[in-house]
């Protein structure tokens, strides 16, 4: 795309389906670099990326050429075959339907790479739904609650 020029930034979140605490710690650094390698394999730059063990944080800086929607459903895919061939997991793993996306400017960078980088502190104090319903409100998004999170049945 010859003479086309961009910014974008996007923060994206989503859930362990049923906000189950599954990523154990020990797997953090593995699980982030297979999915920063999926990111940059399509070409867009992964700019922050955190999980805490019922969630997951990514800053991509996105081509213009791309659907927001087909990054994450393959990092979601194929991090869940990851992880279910890695056998981190009793049962099936797998990610929560849908994710949250908030776009920044270049000026904000920094602070919200700082806010990916501090999730551990940060949950030490906040709920992952707390978090998420105050970053919806903060962007003025529009949510039905009882769509936000869909508990696990049984």
């Amino acid at each position: 795309m010859a003479n086309t020029y961009t910014q974008i930034y996007i923060q994206v979140v989503f859930a362990v389906e049923g906000r189950q605490s599954l990523i154990a710690s020990e797997h953090n650094d593995e699980l982030q670099k297979y999915i920063t390698g999926i990111v940059s394999g399509q070409r867009h730059k992964l700019i922050a990326i955190n999980n805490l063990p019922d969630h997951l944080h990514l800053l991509v800086g996105m081509r213009p050429d791309a659907a927001l929607s087909e990054l994450v459903r393959d990092i979601k895919a194929n991090s869940s075959r990851f992880i279910n061939d890695k056998r981190w997991v009793m049962g099936r793993f797998s990610w929560q339907e849908g994710f949250g996306a908030f776009s920044y400017s270049r000026s904000q960078l920094g602070a919200v790479i700082r806010y990916i980088e501090n999730q551990q502190k940060h949950h030490a104090k906040k709920s992952f739904l707390d978090e998420y319903t105050a970053l919806l409100n903060k962007f003025e998004v529009s949510y039905d609650q009882r769509y936000i999170f869909k508990p696990i049945e049984g």
